[in-house]
């Protein structure tokens, strides 16, 4: 004899799990693309800490923040238009 607890089953036979309140779950907070690819690629990885227990969201939260913090330095990076000659420049 079995002291197990039978599981419920579904219309389709399937066990459904246990309700687990400390699980994690989706916190459906919307991510609004800002039209720059790379930005917006980093806002979509926050979504990988959806299914992680909170230990685990530093690691997605980090490296988010390393992506944000190389895309606006790259701004910075791009030429801008050239600049005009110096009027101490030697002619030869």
């Amino acid at each position: 004899m079995s002291d197990a607890v039978p599981q419920p089953e579904t219309s389709q036979g399937a066990v459904e799990p246990e309700y687990d309140p400390a699980a994690p779950a989706p916190l459906g907070v919307p991510r609004t693309p800002t039209g720059n690819a790379e930005v917006d690629a980093q806002l979509e990885r926050l979504a990988d800490a959806d299914h992680l227990a909170t230990d685990g969201h530093i690691e997605v939260y980090e490296d988010v923040h390393r992506g944000l913090r190389d895309a606006l330095t790259a701004l910075d990076a791009r030429p801008g238009p050239p600049a005009p000659p110096s009027p101490y420049q030697s002619r030869s």
